[in-house]
């Protein structure tokens, strides 16, 4: 299940408009060094058995963790040397992170019927070895947890899988976000007018669209609540905005049908209450031309999936059994152009102006 990106506005996928230059996960793996050049971090007996201690996790997390650090850049203007990793790093951070991805490991299973399976694991497995853009990097890192794919699977593959997972459960569950949304609901109700919109509960604020050409919008994108857009840019804009004052059906005509124009969208008319997977949102068209369009929006950001699994902490346990399974370690394949370290290569000029985004610090 894929959801939407969420800003620029709540509507907007700005994805389409920005390049990135992150490169996959896995661009950051290595392994730790011994004077063999390659440490192996051999299975203990009973993972060929199909189980996994908790302190058998976190001693392969620990593993995974100096790969990430060994791997991290250190600033050259830095004039002290790279720390080692237990300097930046206590064991109850290791420990925490294999409890986080247990407990959404079992969350996936108890509260959504979901649990993890051993053909997903092998899938992701074999996801992480063609995807990714160091494949000597991705091939050390599976030579430092012992070739072994059981370990593999539970170590590496479960926590991207989890986490991946359950972000798109959590996202549009009503049983978590139902009461927010009948509050809201129930507000736009009460108070429909743009006026009365700003004294809601939810976070309220104003963006003009403004249809320009690229020369106008190398000076003036990004100039205060105010987005410069080209004429596809414009166009997208269009359709998106006209679609959240329609039903489903029509929307769905709306947005295919060419040449869409700002005469179908009313002003002063509240659209329906919409849902991404971060907040719910309403909002009003204020004023509009033919090349200008201002949208004032009120929005309700829902809980957190971290405060969410905070709270039902204690109704988890953060031990599972692990699934005994014929893994198969996936081939990677030969080095190929990926990632260079050090290096940066513009691939589509700079990113365009963003307005009210949020960034969220992962703890990595």
């Amino acid at each position: 299940m894929q959801k939407k990106s969420t800003r620029r506005f709540a509507f907007l996928n700005t994805r389409t408009l920005i390049a990135l230059f992150l490169c996959a996960a896995t661009t950051y793996l290595i392994v730790m060094p011994t004077t063999s050049g390659l440490a192996f971090l051999h299975a203990p007996s009973n993972a060929s058995q199909g189980t996994l201690t908790f302190e058998e996790r976190v001693s392969y997390q620990r593993a995974i963790e100096e790969v990430y650090w060994r791997h991290r850049i250190w600033p050259k203007e830095r004039p002290d040397a790279k720390p080692s990793l237990e300097s930046v790093m206590s064991q109850a951070q290791l420990e925490k992170k294999v409890a986080d991805y247990l407990r959404k490991s079992q969350a996936l299973e108890d509260y959504w019927q979901r649990p993890i399976t051993a053909e997903q694991l092998q899938a992701e497995m074999d996801r992480m070895a063609k995807h990714s853009r160091q494949s000597e990097v991705l091939r050390e890192l599976f030579e430092a947890l012992g070739n072994d794919p059981f370990v593999i699977a539970e170590c590496l593959a479960r926590p991207a899988l989890a986490e991946r997972l359950i972000t798109n459960w959590y996202a549009y569950d009503q049983r978590i976000h139902g009461e927010l949304k009948q509050r809201a609901e129930a507000e736009l109700q009460a108070n429909p007018t743009v006026e009365q919109m700003k004294q809601l509960s939810g976070k309220y604020s104003e963006l003009d669209f403004v249809k320009n050409d690229a020369t106008q919008r190398k000076n003036n994108r990004g100039a205060g609540h105010r987005l410069e857009l080209n004429d596809h840019e414009w166009d997208e804009t269009v359709h998106k905005v006209t679609a959240m004052f329609r039903d489903r059906t029509v929307a769905a005509a709306v947005s295919a049908a060419k040449g869409t124009s700002l005469a179908q969208i009313k002003t002063g008319v509240l659209s329906s209450l919409q849902e991404d997977d971060r907040c719910y949102y309403a909002a009003v068209v204020v004023n509009k031309t033919e090349d200008h369009l201002r949208l004032a929006t009120v929005t309700w950001l829902k809980e957190p999936l971290e405060s969410w699994l905070g709270r039902a902490e204690s109704q988890v346990p953060i031990e599972i059994a692990a699934q005994s399974h014929s893994y198969k370690l996936p081939k990677i394949p030969e080095e190929g152009t990926g990632c260079i370290e050090d290096s940066w290569t513009a691939t589509a000029g700079p990113p365009d102006a963003r307005d009210l985004h949020t960034a969220v610090w992962t703890g990595s």
